[in-house]
Order: C-alpha cells, then structure tokens, then sequence
C-alpha cells in the first residue's frame, strides 16, 4: 500500500514538474515572439524613415522640371551645368546652376581625403601599436573627445584660425577659400578614421603579428607588410564613414568657404560654395520655385551619395574577401 502510495506522489511530482516546464517553455516564447516583434518594429520603423525622407526630397525637387509645376519650370540642363546661382522672384531673369557647387564639393572632400586618411591610419597604427601606455591614454581620450565637438565649433574654429593664417599667404583679398575648407574637414574627419581603423587594427589577430616577428620582420615590416593588409578591411569602413561625413558636413564648412554666387574654383586660394551650404543658408527664407530647387539641390546630393556609398562598400567588400 505504501509503494503505490510513493509511486503516486512520484507521479504528481513528475507530472507537476512537466507542468511546470511547460509553463517556462510557453513564457519564454511568448518573451521571444515579443523580443522578436519589437525588433521588427524598430527596423521598418527606420525603414519607413528612409523611405519617407527620399520620397519626400524626391517629390520636392523633381518638381521644377516637369511642366505644368504650379510653381513655374527650370531647364534640367540648365541646372546642373549652370555656373551662376542668383535667385529671383521674376523667374524669366533667375539663374539656378550647381555645377560650380558640385565640382566646389567634390574638391573639398577629395582634398580632405587625400591629407586625412593618411594622418587618420598613422595615428590608429600609433596609438595601436606603438605608443607607450601613458601616451595612449592621453592621446585616445583626446581623439574620442574631438569626435564629440560640435561641427559649428569646427567652424568657428577655422573662421578664427585657420582662416586668418591664409589670409597671410593667399593672393586673394579673403581667407575663406577651397583650402580652408579642406583643412576644417581634414579635422573632422579624423576622429572618424581613427577610432574605427584603430579597432580595426586592434582586431588583427596576434598570431600573425607574432608570426612576422617569428620570421625576422621588424616592428615596421610587420605594421606595413601584416597589420595593416590584414586590418584594411575595417580601415576602408573608417574611409567611407568619414567621406560621408566631409561630404554632409554643412555648418563648419558655411562659415570658412566664402560662397560666391557663381565660378568654378581653379585654385585652392578661390571661395567655393559647397551643395551643402547652399541648402542651409537660403531654405529658411525660399519660397516657390527659389524653395523646390534648393530641394532639387538636395536630390543631387543624395545621389551623389548613394552612389558613392556603393562605389566604397563594393571596394570595402572586396577588401574584405581577399
């Protein structure tokens, strides 16, 4: 009678325990259907953003050159090889080209490319690799800091430096010109490049590092000849990131570029008037035709954009696979 009396209570216990896992598994895919969903949410919520955003800039700055805009027409042509921007309310007499801004943003990023990316990786192999421990704790916090300044202190910074030292040495009558911009973008962009190639770098496996040593390399030899092939991957996402942010940058670049109304730059000493700037210095006061080609402004950089963005993640994906 006892035995079946303790095999009874073994049963319930069993059968209360399968119970109660059951009721763990259903919480815990509840918890994950809901994690799951919640996920899903935040992406098409960014999605959505995405997609509004380039509707929106789309829909307003393709306007101007259909016919029949309630705001009046512009020569498609005419916009993006004109090399006078002079807005006015009669539309017969206003003149609407950005080919002088394009070639004025692509100088200024290409330059701050050319002198910040090579400062930008020597400083991660130094601070990686090199440095003393005392120095790198200095110099680290010092390059995270910089990433967090606002970009209108750039600006300021370069109208009261950088500026006033060119005006020393150009033949111009002002210092706001093509290669202050290029130097106020050549520091903003550093932070970007350092950090991410730093990491990058950090990553690189110890085994090979040691392996070079193992061969006879010297330190040089193998931050040359292993480290960096190994991390350039990761150095290329530090490149593209930080042409993205030299080509949106506006409110530095605003206050060091001049922006002339009209001229293609020839010389590093001439003002420049980047698609960025454009945008921000007349929306606020723009109306009509004047107000949906400054969107139509905006059209031209997102493409220039996404189509760099595309050239440079292929490149960094095939970096990446070899």
């Amino acid at each position: 009678m006892d035995i079946n009396l303790n095999m009874i209570e073994e049963k319930n216990k069993t059968t209360d325990n399968k119970t109660f896992d059951m009721k763990i598994d259903k919480r815990r895919e509840l918890l994950e259907s809901v994690a799951r969903k919640m996920f899903l949410l935040n992406a098409c919520i960014a999605v959505i953003c995405v997609a509004a955003i380039t509707f929106f800039v789309f829909y307003k700055g393709l306007q101007p050159f259909f016919s029949g805009n309630a705001e009046g027409t512009y020569s498609l042509v005419d916009f993006l090889t004109g090399t006078q921007w002079r807005p006015n309310d009669d539309i017969n007499s206003a003149l609407y080209g950005i080919l002088y801004m394009i070639c004025g943003s692509l100088m200024a990023t290409v330059g701050a490319i050319i002198i910040g990316v090579p400062i930008g990786i020597l400083s991660a192999v130094f601070i990686s690799q090199i440095a003393p421990k005392n120095i790198k704790r200095i110099i680290k916090p010092a390059v995270e800091l910089l990433a967090g300044i606002p970009s209108v202190i750039y600006g300021v910074f370069g109208l009261g430096i950088i500026v006033p030292k060119i005006m020393e040495i150009s033949p111009r009558a002002q210092g706001q010109s093509l290669l202050a911009v290029i130097m106020v973008l050549t520091i903003m962009i550093l932070p970007t490049v350092i950090t991410i190639s730093e990491s990058a770098i950090n990553a690189v496996p110890q085994a090979y590092i040691e392996g070079s040593y193992g061969l006879g390399a010297s330190k040089i030899q193998t931050i040359f000849k292993v480290i960096l092939p190994a991390a350039k991957s990761g150095i290329l996402a530090g490149v593209v990131l930080g042409i993205g942010r030299a080509i949106g940058e506006t409110m530095a670049v605003m206050l060091v570029a001049g922006n002339p109304i009209a001229g293609i730059p020839t010389s590093i000493w001439d003002p420049i008037r980047p698609l960025t700037t454009n945008i921000a210095m007349e929306m606020g006061y723009a109306f009509g035709l004047h107000q949906e080609i400054l969107f139509s402004t905006g059209v031209v950089l997102f493409i220039f954009i996404i189509i760099l963005n595309l050239i440079l993640n292929r490149i960094t994906a095939k970096a990446g696979e070899k």
